[in-house]
């Protein structure tokens, strides 16, 4: 009997399982770099540059997993087992980091990055797949749209969660939430798998396609070297070992994307060149995207007007989803002075002594009296507002493709990505402005020119992100559908550990708009660049979408 549903079954039990898996991973990014930094409370007591490299290496390693794991499941596991593997490990990850040691912390992000690597990649590709009925087909991409409004659904409450558990309990109360939310997730895609189980099935392999064996000496063994000499090579080429490690490690892996292309059927070529060329222009929109919870993140922890309106202060308070801060000294003269650090004797930061440093660019007219205290909001509930974005633009993104499908007006897929680009390109105007206002840093800017560059950029992801996931379960051969998934996964992997890069120069930068007028150059050259090809695109896009 025909069904008047839109949408297939399985769109609310992967919508709430991929909410749960991002809830655990949205949280620890809205956190993970506060908890370097900290010296008082628990945390690693890190500087500055360390701090983002491991960001931007663990963000990097995170989506390059997805490589391995869509080959997996394509290959040998399914999607269903995959992404079940791959929901556990994250959950005993999250929880490991709970844990206070350098091995169990570093085996954690480890444990993070292969379970990613299963999950990821394989859930987006079995919703795609869920599609392909005749009925649904004309609906991905608007369910793709409502699959990324799941997504930030859990990107939006955890930083809440993150607040309260650090503020009245600890960082480790934190990290326990995010594996508890990701074991959640695995529950929920459990009970639902009778309405997935038609579209997880294994693709048969081709005559041309290269086997496990060979994938294993030719790309895994090649990129674990590669990646050693990256990390062992006297000196740095590319500002840190784990960076020289991270695009040592990639050089087999583009080979082997390259290598697929070049040994595909006629019929798939075009496609996967279409796929390939979007992948690296995207890169770059996540080299600047990712910088939320490094350059951003800094700019919200010392250069944003955080403290919480007296008329507020008391329930926020209570919430424990604020900070208290102390002014020790009388004199605002004490803006410029150096902080003494106290360390233990393995010669771990333990506490800085003096001024905040929140005071040291605050208005004289905002500076509380000696030995008075404010409320600040926590950093990272900034990391809030980019899904609050999403999910109250979602609606209206769907509705207006909605409208203009129905006039025949719609946008093809790679047309959103391109507009997408652009989009987010005027996003970094928003911060050279906010640098300009506050004099470069001297005084604190206002939270609002956060909340403008995030809707402004937000808007642009939700054009980019969405249809990215539903470019390549469009256009890919389906039997490499999860692999060729994995290599959007890769574009991301790379754009983040350029943003991890890109972070470490913040505070080489006098002048901060210049620092955002780099990212603003890095955008434009991609929107251009995708612009120049989009009559391309599109007519691979008519020709082989399915």
């Amino acid at each position: 009997m025909p069904s008047n549903r839109k949408h297939p079954a399985a769109l609310p039990y992967l919508f709430l399982s991929e909410m749960w898996e991002r809830f655990g991973f949205y949280l620890l990014l809205g956190i993970l770099w506060l908890f370097l930094v900290d010296t008082e409370k628990g945390g690693w007591g890190m500087d500055n540059a360390k701090a983002v490299d491991i960001y931007g290496t663990y963000l990097a390693f995170v989506y390059l997993t997805p490589f391995v794991g869509g080959l997996l499941a394509d290959r040998v596991l399914g999607y269903g087992k995959s992404i079940i593997i791959g929901g556990i490990l994250m959950g005993i990850g999250y929880i490991g980091l709970a844990v206070h040691n350098e091995i169990v912390f570093y085996l954690s992000l480890a444990l993070l990055c292969l379970g990613n690597g299963l999950f990821k990649p394989n859930i987006s590709t079995l919703l795609g797949n869920t599609y392909n009925k005749p009925e649904f087909k004309a609906n991905k991409d608007a369910g793709y749209n409502i699959f990324y409004f799941g997504i930030n659904i859990g990107a939006f409450i955890c930083n809440f969660f993150a607040a309260y558990l650090r503020n009245s309990i600890g960082w480790g109360a934190a990290f326990i939430a995010a594996g508890i939310g990701m074991f959640l997730g695995v529950i929920i895609f459990v009970l639902g798998k009778k309405h997935y189980k038609e579209a997880d099935v294994l693709k048969p392999t081709q005559p041309t396609d290269m086997p496990m064996s060979q994938i294993l000496s030719q790309v895994f063994i090649p990129a674990l070297v590669a990646g050693v000499i990256g990390w062992i090579i006297p000196g740095t080429i590319l500002g840190s070992d784990s960076t020289d490690a991270f695009l040592f490690a990639c050089i087999p892996i583009i080979y082997f994307f390259v290598n697929l292309l070049r040994k595909a059927a006629p019929a798939e070529k075009p496609p996967l060149k279409a796929l390939l060329t979007v992948f690296a222009v995207s890169a770059l929109f996540w080299s600047v995207f990712k910088q939320n919870g490094s350059a951003l993140t800094t700019w919200a922890q010392y250069y944003t007007d955080r403290e919480i309106p007296a008329a507020i202060e008391g329930p926020v308070s209570s919430l424990k989803l604020a900070q208290t801060v102390t002014n020790t000294e009388k004199e605002v003269t004490v803006y410029d002075k150096e902080f003494r650090v106290v360390k233990d004797a393995d010669g771990k930061p333990v506490k800085e002594i003096g001024l905040d440093p929140y005071f040291k660019n605050l208005q004289a007219e905002k500076m509380p009296p000696k030995d008075a205290s404010i409320s600040l909001v926590n950093t990272e509930l900034f990391q809030s507002i980019n899904p609050f974005f999403v999910l109250t633009l979602t609606p209206l993104v769907v509705g207006f493709f909605a409208l203009l499908r129905r006039r025949g007006k719609e946008p093809s897929t790679p047309s959103k990505i391109a507009y997408g680009l652009l989009i987010s390109a005027l996003s970094t105007f928003m911060m050279i402005a906010a640098v300009y206002y506050c004099h470069n840093g001297e005084i604190k800017a206002s939270p609002w020119w956060l909340v403008g560059c995030y809707g402004v950029i937000t808007l642009g992801e939700l054009f980019l992100s969405p249809m990215g996931l539903s470019l390549v379960s469009k256009l890919s051969p389906p039997r490499i559908t999860a692999l060729m998934m994995g290599g959007w996964f890769l574009s991301i992997s790379m754009g983040n550990k350029l943003s991890g890069v890109l972070a470490t120069l913040w505070d080489k930068y006098d002048n901060k708009a210049n620092y955002f007028l780099v990212n603003f150059a890095l955008l434009g050259i991609a929107a251009l660049g995708i612009f120049l090809m989009l009559r391309w695109l599109n007519r691979i896009f008519k020709e082989y979408s399915h």
